[in-house]
C-alpha cells in the first residue's frame, strides 16, 4: 500500500468521524453526559506508556491524571484537569527520570440535545477546552503553549446495553501535547474518535475505541492513531474502577499503554 493510499484511508476515517460528532473513562472519546447541577464528579487515572522509538530519547511516560466536573447548570458543566508526568529517558542523554506537574486544562461542556427512548435521534453536545501552560517546558513536562480546542460528541444506544459515542474536533490553537506524547507542531489540529460499549453485566462494562489526530499539514508520520480495549466495574453506586490496554501507530501516540483509575459521584 502507498504512502498516499494510506493518508486517504486515515483522513477518511477522520473526516467521517468528525461529520457524524478526555471522556467516559477509560476511554479518550468523550460521552454526551453531564455532571448533574450542583452535583461533582471526579476521575482519577494512572496510565503508563512506552512511548515509538522515534521518541528517543524518550522512552516511558507515566500520566497520572486528575480531573474534577461540576454540574453548574442542568446540561452543562465545568470541569478542570491536571496531570502530574514522570517522563522516562535514555541514561546516556541526560535525566534519567523528569517528574512534576503538566499543563492543565479547563473545560466546559454543554449536552444540548438529549436522546429519547424509541428515537433516533442521538444525544448531541460540544466540549470546549482551554489549557494553561503549566508545566515546565525546559523539562519537556508542558508545550509553553495556550491550547484552545473545540470537540463535537454525539452518542447513541444501540441497545439497551450496548452504546456508540463519535467524537470529531479540532485544535484551532497550541499544540496536543501532554509531556512527550501528541501531535508537537503548533497550530490547527484534526482529531475524531469513536467508542462502543456494552454492559455485560449491571456491575461490568466493556469496550473498544479509535482515536486519531492529524494536523494540518497531513504529515502522517506525525499524527496519531490509537486503540483501547476496557471498561469499568461499578464497586458502589457511586464509584467504579476504570481500566484499559492501548496500542498505538505513528510518532504522536504511545507503543503500548496500560491505564487503572477510579470514578467518583458525589
Amino acid at each position: 500500500m502507498t504512502k498516499a493510499c494510506t493518508v486517504i484511508r486515515l483522513l477518511s476515517l477522520l473526516v467521517f468521524l468528525a461529520a457524524t460528532a478526555q471522556g467516559q473513562q477509560p476511554f479518550v472519546t468523550d460521552d454526551a453526559d453531564t455532571t448533574p447541577r450542583r452535583r461533582f464528579h471526579f476521575e482519577f487515572s494512572n496510565q503508563f506508556d512506552v512511548l515509538q522509538g522515534s521518541a528517543f530519547p524518550n522512552l516511558k511516560q507515566n500520566t497520572a491524571d486528575f480531573e474534577l466536573d461540576y454540574g453548574l447548570f442542568e446540561g452543562v458543566e465545568i470541569g478542570i484537569e491536571s496531570p502530574h508526568l514522570i517522563i522516562f529517558n535514555d541514561a546516556g542523554s541526560g535525566p534519567k527520570r523528569v517528574l512534576g506537574i503538566g499543563d492543565t486544562n479547563v473545560s466546559l461542556k454543554y449536552n444540548f440535545l438529549k436522546e429519547r427512548e424509541h428515537s433516533r435521534r442521538p444525544a448531541l453536545a460540544i466540549a470546549m477546552n482551554f489549557e494553561i501552560p503549566t508545566g515546565d517546558t525546559k523539562r519537556q513536562l508542558g508545550s509553553g503553549l495556550a491550547d484552545f480546542y473545540l470537540n463535537g460528541i454525539l452518542q447513541k444506544s444501540l441497545s439497551k446495553k450496548t452504546t456508540l459515542r463519535l467524537n470529531g474536533g479540532i485544535l484551532f490553537s497550541g499544540n496536543q501535547t501532554t509531556g512527550v506524547v501528541g501531535i508537537k507542531s503548533r497550530g490547527t489540529v484534526f482529531t475524531g474518535g469513536g467508542s462502543l460499549v456494552r454492559e455485560f453485566t449491571e456491575k461490568l462494562q466493556l469496550g473498544v475505541e479509535l482515536t486519531g489526530a492529524m494536523s494540518s499539514n497531513l504529515e502522517l508520520g506525525k499524527g496519531q492513531l490509537q486503540t483501547m480495549l476496557g471498561g469499568n466495574y461499578q464497586m458502589r453506586d457511586n464509584m467504579s474502577f476504570d481500566f484499559g490496554i492501548i496500542a498505538g501507530k505513528y510518532t504522536a501516540s504511545p507503543r503500548v499503554g496500560v491505564q487503572l483509575g477510579v470514578s467518583v459521584d458525589f
